[in-house]
Formats: C-alpha cells, sequence, structure tokens
C-alpha cells in the first residue's frame, strides 16, 4: 500500500511527518506516492500562521473527486490546526469526505485510527487534550539525509500573547537526557552529518535530573564523529552565557544562532510577553560575538503587531543594523482565534503592514547581501545535501547556514565538501568543489 504526506509549518511538523511515515509504514503503508496513486493521505497541519490554514484548507477540498473516484481512499487530516478548539467540528462539517482527524498529542495512536475506520462509515475524530508523558515509541522514516532531526523537548510555557502554539501544543515536557543522546548516537553511526536539536524553545529544556540545554548540548557536542549540531529554536529570555560557553568549546556546534526577536520597539514586545527588552537582546548578541566573533545570527520578525506605529516599527529597522543579522524570517502580524493579541484594540491596517514588511525585507536583503559577498574568494566547507535538477548543481550549508552550489561529475550527498566561493547571489553562494 502507498501513503503521501502533505506537511505544513516549521520542523517540528516536517520531523512529526517522518514519524507518521514510520507509523504508516508499521500499518503496511511502504512506498511515499502521489496523492493520485495512494491509498491513504495524510495532511500535518500548521495554524501559526492564517495563510497555512488556508493553504490546508485548499488543499483538502481539492481532494474531493479524487476521493468518489478512488474507493477505499482513507484521507486523515492531523497536527496543529485540528488542535485548536473547534477546528476538528469545522473540518468534518466542511469536508465531510475526511476519514480521520486527529491532534498533536496522539500521533502514534494513527495506526489504531486506521482500524478503527477500517471498522465503521462515519469519520473518526480522536483530538484529547494535551498529555504529561512523552511519546518516544515511534521509529521515524526519515527523509532528510544527511541531516537528522531529534526532538530534545515538546510544548511551550511562554504564551507569546500573539501565538497559539501552548493552546496546540501543551506545555513543556523534556525527553530524558539519556534518550536524546542514545538517539543521536544512533544515528551518528548509521551515517547522518548533521543533527539538529528541536524544541519550541530549546533554551528552557530540563530533564528530570535538572540538567539544563547547556548541558545537553556540551554532551551531545562530545558524542565522537565527524558530524555538525544545530539546534533551535533559542528563546531571547532563556538565553545564557553557559549556552554561548559551550558553543565555542566545540567545533561541531555550528557558529550560527537562530534568536527570534520580533520586534525592535520595548513597547511592543511588552505587548507581546516576549518578557525582554530590546537592550537585552542586543547585550545577548554582544556576548556572543565576544566569545564567538564569527557567529552568525539569524532571527524572526513580526510587523504590524496591534498598536504599531511608525516609531515602533523604525525601532526594528534599527535594531537590523545594531544587531548585525544575517538573515530573518519576516511575516505580517496574523491574528489567532484565541490569543491575546487577535482581541487587541490598534488592529494595524493590511496596506501599512505589507509596506512596513516591504521596508524590513529590503533592508534584512541588503544586510545578506552583503555578508555574501564578502564569501567571494574563500574556502568554506559545505556539507552536500541534495542534487538541484533544474540548476545541474549540488548544495549544501556551511556552518553559519549560508547554501552553496557546485557541480561535480560524481555523488556528494552525504560529504563535507571545500567550496571555493566564486561568485554570490543573496544568500546563495556558487563555486567549486577544492577537493
Amino acid at each position: 500500500m502507498n501513503y503521501h504526506i502533505v506537511t505544513y509549518g516549521c520542523q517540528m511538523n516536517l520531523h512529526e511527518s517522518e514519524k507518521i511515515a514510520g507509523v504508516l509504514k508499521a500499518k503496511g503503508y511502504d512506498n511515499p506516492t502521489s496523492p493520485e496513486e495512494a491509498d491513504i493521505i495524510v495532511f500535518n497541519t500548521c495554524c501559526i500562521r492564517e495563510n497555512a490554514e488556508n493553504h490546508a484548507f485548499g488543499n483538502i477540498g481539492a481532494l474531493k473527486q479524487l476521493k468518489r473516484q478512488k474507493k477505499g481512499l482513507i484521507i486523515a487530516v492531523g497536527g496543529c490546526m485540528v488542535q485548536e478548539e473547534g477546528k476538528a467540528a469545522l473540518l468534518k462539517a466542511k469536508f465531510p469526505f475526511i476519514d480521520i482527524l486527529f491532534g498533536t498529542h496522539n500521533l502514534s495512536e494513527l495506526g489504531d485510527l486506521i482500524e478503527k475506520k477500517r471498522a465503521q462509515r462515519r469519520t473518526v475524530i480522536s483530538v484529547p487534550e494535551a498529555r504529561t508523558e512523552i511519546e518516544d515509541g515511534v521509529s521515524p522514516v526519515r527523509t532528510s539525509y544527511p541531516n537528522a532531526w531529534v526532538n530534545i523537548m515538546y510544548g511551550c510555557n511562554n504564551f507569546c500573547s500573539y501565538c497559539i502554539v501552548p493552546y496546540v501544543r501543551g506545555r513543556e515536557r523534556s525527553r530524558k537526557m539519556e534518550d536524546v543522546l542514545s538517539e543521536v548516537r544512533a544515528l551518528v553511526e548509521e551515517g547522518y552529518k548533521e543533527i539538529t536539536l528541536l524544541g519550541q524553545n530549546v533554551d528552557s529544556y530540563r530533564d528530570e535530573s535538572g540538567a539544563d540545554f547547556a548541558a545537553l548540548l556540551d554532551k551531545v557536542a562530545s558524542i565522537e564523529g565527524k558530524f555538525r549540531v544545530r539546534f533551535m529554536t533559542s528563546h531571547p529570555k532563556d538565553f545564557s552565557a553557559e549556552l554561548v560557553a559551550v558553543m565555542k568549546k566545540h567545533k561541531k556546534i555550528c557558529k550560527h544562532l537562530h534568536l527570534p526577536v520580533q520586534s525592535g520597539s520595548n513597547r511592543i514586545l511588552s505587548l507581546m510577553n516576549r518578557r525582554y527588552t530590546r537592550e537585552k537582546y542586543l547585550d545577548e548578541i554582544a556576548l556572543l560575538r565576544r566569545e564567538i566573533p564569527d557567529c552568525e545570527v539569524t532571527t524572526d520578525f513580526i510587523v504590524g503587531f496591534p498598536t504599531e506605529t511608525e516609531e515602533d516599527f523604525r525601532g526594528t529597522l534599527s535594531l537590523v543594523e545594531e544587531a548585525d543579522l544575517s538573515s530573518a524570517f519576516m511575516f505580517i502580524f496574523s491574528p489567532r482565534t484565541g490569543t491575546r493579541a487577535a482581541a487587541m484594540e490598534g488592529q494595524i491596517d493590511e496596506e501599512v503592514s505589507k509596506e512596513r514588511l516591504s521596508r524590513l525585507i529590503a533592508l534584512v536583503n541588503e544586510k545578506t547581501r552583503q555578508k555574501s559577498a564578502k564569501y567571494v574568494g574563500k574556502t568554506v566547507e559545505i556539507l552536500c545535501e541534495d542534487y538541484d535538477a533544474k540548476k545541474g548543481l549540488y548544495l549544501g550549508r556551511d556552518e553559519y547556514g549560508r547554501m552553496g552550489y557546485f557541480e561535480s561529475n560524481i555523488d556528494r550527498v552525504g560529504e563535507f565538501v571545500r567550496l571555493r566561493v566564486t561568485r554570490a547571489n543573496g544568500i546563495s553562494l556558487y563555486g567549486e568543489a577544492a577537493d
């Protein structure tokens, strides 16, 4: 039997789709394929922004005809959007041809839900409340070689006023340190070359012994073998000197930190319930650069948060310069039902938000181009990740997150390659393999 998985959202969702594939494989679904050839289609949804929900709704609706034509096809929808209050009922009403609806807390139960659906005609709905235990029994079908995602914790306790994650992911639960280390050791032995530790806020990791994230990162980077370590996402309110010391200690840890700031205005940060100031954020960047001078920092920005003024926005623009950011993910504020920000007065006109976003993108892109231009003439090490058939080039990232492209007559995927950079284009580098 064949399966097809559609994934929306973050790296956490990408890895959970690998786990969904593992559950399907255990139920006899062996081959990932196109929707037309699949016996089961699973949507792993996101609800962080309205666009993600709209895309999911559109793509689910497009399967109505296929469902009519293909007898026995199972359509399952799970993930964050389904976990959102009221969305399971809405999905069932809007798309009665959906067979299974499941949430974020019972991914491992999908196999049982499939059996239940086979035994009855009506839609199977299972969206349990948040759980305190951690599901560690699913063996993922990894699709990102030579990179591997490793969850170190689940959920979030921060309750930023714009964010729905704590409501759909539940409170923080950290995995046991030894379980994480065992998984990483096994991945390194299997030949994976880059390990990314995942959590909504990795800096708040605490295992049952009280060990913090810096301690875990230190032990992960001490595992023998040639591989890199990345982690995401950090939170400025929990960022620590101990973490910087561990990053400095180990060559395996990439000199790249993704540290979402969201805004350069203290007034907006307070309304967002971020629990740090612009000054604290810049102090953290200064500490990082003192200890690891060549470390690159990327971030996230939300533009058009309720009551944001031009002065507030100019604070964001100036922070890009002061923090010397290398790149950023930038979004217009998207109100999420059930969050405090969605009900705030002073919602910003969409055209104003779009104009501000355009200015921010232009500034960040210019910073990115300037940093990329400094690569030309240098030789960097990249981990070759894939082959771009359209460009006819292999590609991979250096430790700072820059993507490099090069020609090769042999398959280099999974290898560390020394790239002699001959030109730069935005965030991308082009060159020749020097080995």
